[in-house]
């Protein structure tokens, strides 16, 4: 599988289902739920940094909208 880093939202997203899947299965080991564990926390970590990058887009395209709304009103 690509780099957790390299995955887009959506890959992030179906590679986390999975995992959760996985995790209500109970016949894989402690061992292997531990892995899982440790592969989904990456994972939630880089969508909420893909979330997080989306938002201050959004923050910005907003405030430059915002601002032409205002100069074309003055």
């Amino acid at each position: 599988m690509a780099e957790k880093k390299d995955l887009n939202f959506e890959q992030a997203m179906t590679r986390l289902e999975e995992i959760v899947k996985q995790l209500e299965d109970s016949a894989i080991s402690i061992e292997e739920s531990l892995a899982l564990f440790e592969e989904g926390t990456e994972l939630t970590k880089t969508c909420r940094a893909k979330l997080e990058e989306a938002e201050k887009k959004i923050t910005i395209l907003t405030e430059k909208d915002s601002d032409k709304g205002n100069s074309a009103s003055g």
